[in-house]
Parts: structure tokens; sequence; C-alpha cells
């Protein structure tokens, strides 16, 4: 074996090794619990607080947020639900976005999937309580507290 020809499968061997242990982190699930209270005539106010559980590890979460559309009413909701394709508990931060129809009205029942720009998925599902009756494109914004 020529000496060109055992350097290329030593180098060979070391790059396959080193790749091993390189592997890309696996994206993981989370569990969240939100209390998002929200307001507006027209133009909507939003705000809450939250729990990510992530890793045997709870994380304090902060809710804002503004929208604008057609929205009318007063209500508080309790969502719970996953967080999909989290690295670190860091990358839940975020404005999430969804594009949304939707009446509530006392009591009424919430479902929503929401994503950021870090390809966090937030699927809640949860109990409205108030009246609020809207159309709209929502920023809801999240970081941790």
């Amino acid at each position: 074996m020529s000496t060109i020809t055992r350097r290329a499968l030593v180098v060979s061997a070391v790059g396959l090794a080193t790749g091993a242990f390189l592997a890309p982190a696996e994206a993981a699930t989370g569990s969240v619990a939100l209390h998002i209270a929200s307001a507006g005539f027209i133009f909507g106010v939003t705000g809450g607080s939250g729990t990510l559980t992530f890793g045997g590890r709870q994380y304090p979460l902060s809710i804002g947020g503004i929208s604008a559309g057609a929205l009318i009413g007063v209500s508080a909701t309790d969502l719970i639900g996953t967080a999909s394709y989290l690295h670190a508990p860091g990358d839940i931060a975020g404005v999430y976005s969804a594009v949304g129809a939707g009446m509530s009205v006392a009591g009424g029942r919430s479902a929503a999937q929401l994503s950021n720009a870090r390809g966090v998925v937030l699927r809640l599902r949860g109990r409205q309580v108030g009246f609020s009756f809207s159309i709209d494109l929502s920023g809801m914004i999240i970081s941790l507290a």
C-alpha cells in the first residue's frame, strides 16, 4: 500500500469517527401550561404567564402581544399542550403567529396551533371564559421570565 493510500484511509477513518460523535442534537417535546387574558375593541392586548416543562425542569414564561382585526370583548384562557421541536428551553422564546377565526362564549373550548421563527410548534387546548369574537392575525410573544 502506498503512503498516499494509507494517508487517505487514515483521514477517512478519522472523519467517520468524528462524524459519529458530532451527530446533530435531536429536537424534543416539552409541555406547556399558559394563562392568557385578552381585551380589546378593534385592537386587542394580550398578557399572561405560564410554565414550560422541559428536560425534567420547569421554566416560567411571560406572555404578551397585540392583535389587530375585528376583536371585540374580554376573555381569559387557560391552555395546556405541547411545545415541539425544542433543542433548548430558550427556543420557546419568540413571536408566535397563526391565522384564526373563532368565537367563544362563556366557557367555550379553545384550540390553537402556533409556531415561531425557530420552528417551535405549540399545540394548545383549553377553556376560555368570557366573551370574545375575533377574526384576526395575532402575534403572541413568549419569553422566559
